[in-house]
């Protein structure tokens, strides 16, 4: 399996960086101002394993107001924000596991490293967001968790 970056995992036009690349922090904050459409929400929801009711308890946001959106609809930015979050995960998830169902695997076992929880439990916030990405970034580099 190829990895994702997280352009690629949401198919945001126009944003000033190469599609090979991990977009900057900048390119990120950008994305999180100007919104990411609904239609990346469902992409995150499809690769993380998760039904749209299952992600929207993850974001600042109701089911009911996501399902109002139309697919090209922008989020706004704290929801798109934490999206992005969690679209870097799967980013770096997908470079540290070899399929994308590897990676959601593991996304939905819990964890002694995370106290016996599952690491998307963690996504609802960008301090456990980090947390799973500093426990990946364990993994591939050999570090027992």
């Amino acid at each position: 399996m190829n990895s994702h970056t997280v352009q690629d995992i949401i198919q945001q036009p126009g944003v000033a960086y190469a599609v090979s690349e991990q977009p900057s922090e900048m390119a990120l904050v950008e994305m999180a101002r100007k919104g990411i459409t609904k239609k990346a929400l469902v992409r995150i929801a499809d690769l993380s394993d998760l039904s749209i009711s299952e992600i929207t308890k993850l974001l600042p946001v109701s089911l009911r107001t996501i399902q109002r959106y139309s697919d090209e609809d922008l989020l706004d930015r704290a929801v798109s924000e934490q999206a992005l979050h969690i679209a870097e995960v799967l980013s770096h998830g997908t470079r540290v596991f070899s399929s994308i169902e590897s990676l959601q695997r593991w996304l939905h076992s819990p964890l002694p490293a995370l106290g016996h929880q599952t690491p998307v439990s963690f996504l609802d916030t960008g301090f456990g967001a980090r947390m799973v990405t500093d426990l990946l970034g364990r993994i591939e580099h050999g570090v027992h968790s």
